[in-house]
């Protein structure tokens, strides 16, 4: 995992990713509080998959690290 990536805030709302990070798909998701959107990113330097939910109703909602896309060795 890269510094960038390293330093983003999981499990919050609201703080920021990076600029390394190319986005992805987006799908909904059902929680207590109604539909959120799920959005997908990866890191273009270091490879690694975030989501970030867009739950206005859950300050525990944000980034969320997902693994890493396989490597070609």
């Amino acid at each position: 995992m890269c510094d960038a990536c390293a330093g983003i805030q999981r499990n919050w709302r609201s703080p920021p990713g990076h600029v390394e990070l190319a986005q992805g798909s987006n799908y909904k998701r059902e929680r207590a509080t109604g539909m959120v959107t799920v959005t997908r990113y990866v890191c273009e330097r270091c490879g690694t998959n975030w989501e970030y939910e867009n739950d206005k109703n859950n300050m525990h909602a944000g980034w969320s690290l997902t693994g890493r896309r396989p490597t070609k060795d």
